[in-house]
């Protein structure tokens, strides 16, 4: 047999390099208020999040080389940085139900009140994610079953680094273009997109017993988008998701809206005459819209359901040994902490680890008691929230060491917190906002705490390969998550006061703000009607349950993401078909990169190229859309004069130059068939 062969850290435990120093936690600062602001806003809109790893690992290299930074001052700047982004995901899946739910007043959203409550929520959830990953860390790092992918990886970057070779001009130059198309798209240089309704004809359909019904009603035609975010994120997930969640969309407004509008028809059209409503083309496009709102996305709720069930179903095995080893590797993890000296293997003090965890405990039963206002229901729900903290905790980074922290289902994990706890509020005698509220904010600390832990201990692992100090890494985040929580309010307020503002100053909800038109938050709208449901007795359950007999349908033909499908029913179209035209890019470009026959070498150093200008074009278009957001709230005219306003058929020439783009800089950048290259970034 093999002697095995023994670990050996990029810089050893015996070397002295600056790490923690300044200027790498004030840049780590910096990075993880714009990163997790961006994601905010992408998840928001899209429901999904993008690593931050990457991101900051590159700009960490590009700022800290021009400072004369060492490679364990990049670990820390990307540590730091990167733990904005689970905290923005954490914010995005939860905070806005507060609002869908009722149980928040979304037109005084930007009240001191909401801010203290998300930011303590956001904090407590982050903490005690940093603290059970702490008491987990040494145990799951050096686990050999568990390859991190997406750890290793970053930790090639920063290697690449090194060697003089770096991926921010890629990077940085995307974010330029995606800010400037967003630009033009908010001061209406060119159409953001294009929609018609096409009218049916008028029948007459008899049925078995010899009656007839009328039918009439229509379809409503749909472009895709033009956003180089939502390209962006079709060309990271790849053709074939991009294609399961364009899927949805089709099922949504080919299928069960014209459907829907078939039968319905001449009912409203009678209605519409009645009330004096003008019948115009406008019209029709409000009356698709609600049909949408009102009865196609609760099934897509439903769909949503059975597919996160589903999906931890299918990852039982996976969720077991996590659990399994969450219970049985505290000891280990204590024993081992105890008796490690190696600066690389020093954790922050497990005594403080389990004071910390205790207070936190103490600031969450003040949390649920204050929405509650039952002490029974208080702590009943704080043991549910350190418990399932703990476990879900371990379970996802268990679950990143296996897929990486781009595929970790945080919202199936809550889901399933939620649930159980709005079952106990329930047996508890607990109704209405308060048994609402309680619920929600069981499950907003979990997913938080979730998130932190599965993106922490990523960054842990990388910080082992590079040879940086654990304890330094854990005290860095705990800076991080301490900024993140207080600031991260900000943009979810200015992303919901501004489209209020753009659209007349007046929050309706479901219509404008969080939860509206513009920024669906599918997670969180999901996390609101299920609580609201279960405790509140209010779920449209006829309409869930056909979404869940859908998605079992899904299940049966064997779909490989029900839940991406789903989600794509609950996005508007022009979102989930702009996902769908940059999947479309990707496969053009594997289709090129086949082609020219790339060694394995040239394959991933192009996909790591492609991965950063997408990346680059969703971080653009956030932070514009950040930026227009808050000139609306100041009511800031951007608009040109409409004369210089283009008709959409101009906007085709933005995907077929980002489309260019996505496939041309990859291309050229492949390099050398003999030159090594670090693993595929996703």
């Amino acid at each position: 047999m093999a002697e095995e062969k023994k670990f050996v850290p990029f810089v050893s435990s015996d070397t002295s390099l600056p790490e923690m120093t300044v200027k790498a936690l004030i840049l780590g600062l910096i990075m993880a208020v714009v990163l997790g602001a961006a994601n905010a806003y992408l998840g928001l809109k899209a429901g999904m999040t993008i690593a931050a790893t990457y991101p900051a690992a590159v700009i960490g290299m590009a700022v800290l080389r021009l400072m004369k930074g060492s490679i364990l001052e990049e670990n820390i700047a990307r540590t730091v940085g990167s733990i904005g982004e689970s905290v923005a995901a954490g914010a995005i899946f939860t905070i806005p139900a507060f609002m869908i739910a009722g149980i928040w007043d979304g037109a005084n959203f930007g009240s001191f009140r909401y801010y203290v409550e998300t930011s303590v929520i956001l904090l407590v959830g982050g903490v005690i994610g940093i603290l059970f990953v702490t008491i987990l860390r040494r145990v799951m790092v050096e686990d050999k079953d568990l390859p991190f992918p997406e750890s290793v990886a970053a930790g090639e970057i920063h290697k690449a680094g090194r060697t003089g070779k770096s991926g921010a001009k890629f990077l940085f130059g995307a974010m330029g273009i995606g800010g400037l198309i967003q630009v033009l798209i908010k001061i209406k240089f060119f159409a953001a997109g294009w929609e018609h309704f096409i009218a049916f004809a008028s029948k007459k359909i008899t049925l078995a017993n010899g009656t007839s019904v009328t039918t009439s009603g229509g379809g409503l035609l749909s472009t895709p988008g033009v956003s180089p975010a939502y390209m962006g994120v079709g060309y990271i997930i790849g053709p074939n998701l991009a294609a399961l969640n364009f899927t949805g969309g089709l099922l949504a407004w080919g299928l069960f809206v014209p459907l829907l509008m078939y039968f319905l028809g001449p009912q409203i059209s009678a209605e519409m005459a009645t009330n004096g409503t003008a019948i115009t083309n406008e019209t029709w496009i409000g009356v698709a819209t609600s049909i949408w709102k009102s009865i196609v996305r609760p099934i897509a709720i439903g769909g949503m359901l059975m597919s996160a069930a589903f999906t931890l179903w299918r990852m039982r095995k996976s969720l077991a040994a996590g659990l399994k080893r969450a219970i049985g590797d505290v000891s280990k993890a204590a024993t081992s902490g105890k008796v490690a000296e190696d600066r690389i293997q020093k954790d922050m003090s497990f005594k403080w680890v389990f004071i910390g965890i205790f207070l936190a405990g103490i600031a969450t039963f003040f949390i649920y008691n204050y929405y509650a206002q039952n002490v029974l229901a208080a702590l009943v729900a704080t043991l549910v929230m350190i418990i399932a903290g703990f476990f879900f905790s371990a379970v996802s980074g268990y679950l990143v060491g296996l897929i990486g922290s781009s595929n970790n289902p945080i919202s199936g994990l809550t889901i399933s917190t939620l649930i159980v706890a709005a079952i106990l509020m329930v047996a508890l005698g607990m109704k209405g906002g308060q048994g609402i509220a309680a619920v929600l904010g069981v499950a907003a600390v979990v997913c938080v705490g979730a998130a932190v832990a599965g993106e922490m201990l990523q960054d842990l692992k990388v910080g082992h390969i590079l040879g940086g100090t654990p304890w330094k890494m854990q005290v860095g985040d705990m800076f991080g998550v301490l900024l993140s929580a207080a600031v991260m309010f900000w943009p979810l307020w200015l992303l919901h006061q501004g489209d209020i503002s753009e659209h007349g100053g007046q929050f309706i909800q479901g219509v404008t703000g969080l939860g509206g038109e513009n920024y669906s938050a599918p997670q969180a709208s999901l996390m609101a009607i299920v609580s609201t449901g279960i405790v509140g007795g209010d779920m449209a359950w006829p309409l869930i349950v056909v979404g869940i007999l859908m998605a079992i349908g899904f299940i049966l033909v064997k779909v490989k993401s029900p839940m991406l499908v789903c989600v794509g029913m609950y996005l508007p179209l022009e979102t989930s078909f702009a996902i769908f035209i940059g999947g479309l890019i990707k496969g053009i470009y594997e289709k090129f990169a086949n082609r020219a026959k790339f060694n394995e070498n040239q394959k991933a150093r192009s996909e790591n190229v492609g991965v950063l200008l997408a990346a680059g074009l969703i971080a653009g278009e956030a932070l514009i859309g950040l930026l227009f957001a808050a000139l609306a709230i100041f009511n800031v005219k951007s608009d040109l004069p409409s004369f210089l306003n283009l008709p959409f058929y101009v906007s085709l020439l933005v995907f077929i130059a980002v489309g260019y783009i996505l496939v041309r800089i990859p291309m050229k950048n492949a390099g050398n068939p003999d030159e090594p290259a670090p693993p595929m970034t996703m």
